[in-house]
């Protein structure tokens, strides 16, 4: 798929069906219980209905799609850990040794880890192999990919969502796994939102202070030598991006054109999530915001995205772990939508609106 290709493909793009939305609305609000009393889990099962076009919709089938890359500015000393552990974490993650496994067990969803762009070759069993390349270039010194590679990445993410939808799968929740991106994912915060480094950076995995002030210097270095086009996504990811930034961007792309619901996790998937938005904006309609990650810009990119997360954990972990814990409250919307009684079926005198 070319650029060309690319956006002739979001440009396809439907909306989603706002009459569904209004329909289950009104049926919230023929149930035995306070108006509006289920609050925004009233407005989650609404918006999955709009996504589903359906009246009674499900989410049965759902997966965590980790998208993993490797990145060149690790050379510089802004992570504790080097490029290893993101294959490491990757071969583990579909057995039980990694953060993701026992939140996927636990929310019934199955781990799709993605190799977008890891540094090495990876031969575990169960990975996706969509490598683009062998991690990217050091951001502080060239740029992390070219144009044609964000579009081969973009367009990757875009095809995973395509294959899973022909599975059967109803929701999907984006994770991430790249050592150092946390960095690459500051620098791009930094120029989308026009913030200086130093607001929108944090110590990531456990950095020292010493640490993040040179992580800070680095991302500041990055930005004046490649000036990327903040209303450019491609020339942003090719610049400064990460290879799982760009699949993530893709991914929610491809959920949005195949009709998915899709869960944003914390701020690096947040990140892709405005990017995605901002290549076409009804992209928006079929995301969920998790949780707010506790790294310094997460609300930011969630009040630039204008959505409100579910809950708030002071989580930074990534890998999805927020966002799979967002399927319990799908379930949860979509059981009292469906159980909960009518008032007359309750025999109970019904709410009146706007009293």
């Amino acid at each position: 798929m070319t650029e060309t290709d690319l956006y002739q493909f979001t440009e396809k793009m439907e909306a989603s069906d706002r009459s569904y939305y209004r329909e289950i609305k009104k049926r919230w609000n023929r149930l035995a219980k306070p108006i509006g009393g289920l609050g925004r889990l009233e407005d989650m099962a609404a918006q999955i209905g709009a996504i589903q076009k359906s009246l009674h919709p499900s989410v049965d089938r759902r997966a965590i799609v980790v998208m993993a890359g490797d990145h060149g500015v690790v050379e510089e000393g802004v992570t504790q850990t080097g490029k290893e552990v993101t294959k490491s974490v990757m071969e583990n993650m579909l057995v039980t040794a990694s953060s993701i496994t026992p939140f996927a067990r636990v929310s019934h969803a199955d781990i799709i880890p993605v190799d977008i762009g890891i540094a090495s070759d990876i031969e575990a069993a169960g990975v996706w192999k969509r490598k683009i390349r062998y991690g990217t270039g050091n951001i502080r010194h060239e740029r992390a990919m070219t144009r044609e590679e964000a579009v081969q990445a973009v367009c990757s993410g875009i095809r995973v969502m395509k294959e899973l939808q022909e599975q059967g799968y109803q929701a999907v929740a984006t994770g991430e796994m790249g050592i150092g991106n946390t960095t690459v994912s500051s620098a791009i915060c930094a120029c989308l939102l026009s913030q200086p480094a130093e607001k929108v950076t944090g110590k990531g995995a456990g950095l020292s202070q010493e640490g993040l002030d040179n992580k800070i210097r680095v991302i500041k270095d990055a930005l004046k030598l490649h000036k990327p086009d903040r209303t450019d996504m491609l020339d942003v990811l090719s610049k400064i991006g990460g290879l799982e930034v760009a699949g993530l961007v893709g991914c929610y792309l491809g959920a949005a054109y195949y009709r998915m619901a899709i869960i944003i996790d914390g701020f690096i998937s947040s990140i892709a999530a405005y990017m995605a938005a901002q290549i076409e904006p009804k992209a928006k309609d079929y995301m969920f915001a998790s949780h707010c990650s506790d790294e310094p810009a997460g609300s930011l990119m969630l009040q630039a995205l204008g959505l409100k997360a579910y809950f708030y954990g002071n989580m930074r972990l990534g890998e999805g772990t927020g966002a799979a814990m967002c399927f319990s409250f799908m379930d949860y919307a979509l059981a009292a939508y469906e159980g909960i009684p009518s008032f007359q079926d309750a025999e109970i005198e019904e709410y009146k609106e706007d009293l």
